[in-house]
């Protein structure tokens, strides 16, 4: 049995996941504001779930991770920072714990299910921020593991800006006062496919993905804006630079979670006697 958990800026996902990759019981709770509350909440929930022992365990944060030394550094809602994340969580559960970006997993748990498909994946999430990942042959590629997507600088409206400040869900509040589940208007529509399109080429030129999938708050409203989106995109294909499909999350809720038991597994797989 293994145990997966998803922290997120305002709650978090915790899993029992058979060693098949099912997912045998799950429970949620609000993330608290304090680091030392969380581990207590995490404890309890933890015991809720089972009696069982864990084989290994995952947990996926937002934000920058020191990957050696199990740490979190830095968190995008919240205010922790330099938390030893997988020593903590060692002492709480007693086994072994993995501990990767919440964007990372997220793309690799989508990512498995285009596997026989797609070498290339590209996993964009547009939420309160903007975040990717890039998985090659079913593996997060090493060397784009901390990439910041969201903060790459586009022009927008005359001068130079973070995409995810005027192209993520919360520019998305602040600009029109509503979230993207209350926008019903086309036209304002296809101003969100403008402004996400801009990055999007960026992205398309950087890693030359085969498919790109949208995941967040944001993603689980493609099909509003798909067609304007895959227009503008269009305008800049050439022989350089191919347009790949663009597909909506298919488990936007639990892709995290399936995430961490991909990451288990491969890490499995690599501990394992020669």
């Amino acid at each position: 049995m293994y145990l997966a958990i998803d922290v997120g800026g305002t709650k978090t996902l915790v899993s029992e996941v058979e060693a098949n990759g099912d997912i045998s019981s799950s429970k949620k709770f609000k993330t608290p504001a304090t680091y030392e509350t969380f581990l207590e909440t995490l404890a309890d929930t933890v015991d809720s779930l089972t009696t069982e022992d864990f084989q290994k365990a995952c947990i996926a944060m937002p934000g920058k991770i020191e990957r050696s030394e199990g740490v979190a550094v830095s968190f995008g809602n919240l205010s922790w920072e330099n938390v030893p994340i997988r020593h903590d969580l060692e002492k709480l559960i007693h086994c072994p714990v993995l501990v990767e970006n919440d964007a990372n997993l997220a793309g690799l748990g989508e990512a498995k299910l285009l596997k026989k498909s797609y070498k290339k994946v590209l996993y964009i999430t547009v939420s309160t921020g903007i975040g990717s990942a890039f998985i090659v042959d079913g593996r997060l590629n090493p060397s784009t593991l901390d990439a910041e997507i969201g903060h790459i600088l586009l022009e927008h409206d005359g001068s130079l800006r973070r995409w995810e400040e005027f192209a993520s869900g919360s520019a998305i509040v602040e600009k029109y006062g509503k979230r993207a589940s209350d926008i019903t208007d086309k036209r304002t529509w296809y101003v969100i496919a403008h402004n996400l399109a801009t990055g999007f080429l960026t992205a398309i030129a950087t890693y030359t993905p085969d498919i790109i999938i949208i995941g967040g708050g944001v993603g689980t409203h493609l099909p509003k804006f798909q067609d304007r989106l895959e227009e503008l995109l269009k305008i800049y294909e050439n022989p350089l630079l191919t347009i790949p499909p663009i597909i909506q999350a298919q488990n936007p809720e639990e892709a995290v979670i399936y995430g961490c038991y991909q990451l288990i597994e491969q890490d499995q797989e690599a501990t394992k006697p020669r």
